[in-house]
């Protein structure tokens, strides 16, 4: 079964198993969404707008395309543009505004409102400069959708030339800024494309409720699906196929990532100073500090901690003898800190023998890591394993009777099978026993080393160490090199 929802999933990345919605099945949407539905013009360009900021964020770092040009024409793609320079400005973006036929309707003259409200600029065309390379990293193609006929008119068609021009830029090595089209590309044919082959080439697309038959002309690296609003009628009616949005998402790639030089991956982290002066005294009290901050965050799982143990005679940082793997953190006091698992597995075997273990903790978006948090480690209380044990849902209580953890099983109906025998069993609701061989374990620190990322690799490390002072136990701060 999970084999092949897997399948599906890389099908429907597979730009040539996505649904394509030629014009005519757009502007039917678009009446259906907007009629019996109950969508509105402004929830739906909300919903668009968002979808490309996110799109934009999803690929282009903020500390290197910082510069946001949005190109806006006078119907509802411009709308979408005006709402993604909005929260491309929350998002910590520096857009500016060249929206040159402005729509009179109190919707759009709401969008420039809240825009001007954040002092985000709005030029003219003829405050644009003729070269757009040296001002912009990122410039929004939001002048024409897929109700456009015709030819772009001044002064569309000059902007659409300025942007074309840009691709000489790129044949000739020079920086040239990243074009993302909103949903068509403008100057291309809703269905056909590029059909003189001399039109905009830009970088992403991102196509709205579903993409438009020209999207397969689309040759960039980034083609992104935006509008998470499509109903289960709609995708039933035109027999849509399109791919899942991942978790809270509002943006869904389409078609797999463009090849990258791993080598070049890299993040010039910007963050507050991490100074001596400013740290607590005691780790455990700074370690809930940064805890804390990683929960208001909303992080997915910053209990999330990698676990390292090692073997008989072996020590930490030999890579032949210890193991890895990530567990979650279910408790943490001047006492240590407390994971959950199964005695029998090859983390506790590791321990029995070497009862040491070190623990890392890495919060990406803040751009911290407390690692290592090393330290001996001992089995929590029977008391305390079974409280926690008749804490948690009834289907993860079942899950560890189930669960030989790190032996080789037949495959995994024989864990379904066992599972859905345990399930029937205490179908009454009766407390289900805590296995012997499942509890808790906790890690004593002796070590904590807590970094912070910084600009040019200068990361900031703070190393806390037991030392015995005048007979007693105190801990000590040193700088390390990064």
């Amino acid at each position: 079964m999970g084999d092949r929802i897997v399948s599906s999933l890389q099908n429907l990345q597979n730009p040539d198993s996505v649904s394509y919605l030629s014009q005519k099945e757009a502007a039917e949407i678009d009446e259906i969404l907007m009629g019996p539905l109950g969508f509105s013009v402004d929830q739906l360009m909300e919903l668009a707008g968002l979808s490309v900021a996110a799109s934009i964020a999803e690929v282009y770092k903020l500390s290197e395309y910082s510069r946001v040009l949005a190109i806006c024409g006078p119907g509802n793609n411009g709308g979408d543009g005006l709402v993604a320079a909005r929260h491309l400005h929350h998002f910590g973006y520096k857009p500016s505004i060249c929206y040159p036929k402005r729509t009179p309707k109190s919707l759009y003259t709401g969008l420039v409102t809240q825009l001007e409200s954040l002092s985000i600029p709005f030029l003219s065309v003829e405050d644009l400069p003729m070269d757009l390379s040296n001002d912009f990293d990122i410039l929004v193609d939001a002048m024409f959708g897929f109700s456009f006929h015709g030819t772009p008119r001044p002064p569309f068609n000059e902007l659409i030339q300025r942007l074309l021009c840009l691709h000489n830029h790129d044949q000739t090595c020079q920086k040239s800024p990243v074009i993302v089209s909103v949903d068509i590309p403008s100057g291309w044919h809703v269905e056909e494309g590029d059909i003189g082959g001399d039109g905009i080439k830009p970088d992403m697309l991102v196509s709205l409720t579903a993409p438009k038959l020209c999207a397969k002309k689309f040759c960039g690296p980034h083609h992104f699906l935006g509008g998470r609003f499509v109903p289960p009628s709609i995708v039933d009616k035109y027999k849509l196929h399109l791919p899942p949005y991942p978790g809270t998402s509002m943006c869904v790639r389409i078609g797999k990532p463009p090849s990258i030089d791993i080598s070049a991956l890299r993040e010039n982290y910007i963050s507050p100073e991490f100074r001596e002066e400013d740290v607590e005294a005691d780790p455990i009290d700074q370690f809930r500090i940064w805890f804390d901050d990683a929960v208001a965050s909303n992080l997915r799982e910053p209990n999330a901690m990698a676990l390292s143990t090692a073997g008989k005679d072996g020590k930490l940082y030999i890579c032949s003898l210890f193991s890895s793997r990530m567990v979650l953190l279910k408790g943490f006091d001047n006492e240590g800190f407390v994971w959950y698992t199964n005695y029998e597995s090859r983390k506790a075997h590791e321990l029995s023998v070497n009862p040491r273990a070190s623990l890392l903790f890495y919060w990406d978006n803040l751009n911290r890591q407390v690692s290592p948090v090393e330290g001996p480690v001992q089995k929590v209380s029977d008391e305390e394993s079974e409280k926690y044990f008749h804490s948690r849902p009834r289907g993860s209580q079942i899950g560890a009777i189930v669960s030989k953890q790190s032996t080789i099983v037949p495959g995994r109906h024989f864990l379904h099978q066992e599972y859905e025998e345990l399930e029937a069993k205490f179908i009454d609701g009766s407390l289900i026993p805590k296995p012997k061989h499942w509890g808790g374990y906790r890690l004593k620190p002796e070590v904590f080393e807590f970094w912070q990322g910084q600009q040019s690799r200068l990361h900031d490390r703070l190393l806390y160490s037991l030392k015995e002072v005048d007979g007693r136990q105190v801990w000590k701060i040193d700088r390390l090199a990064p």
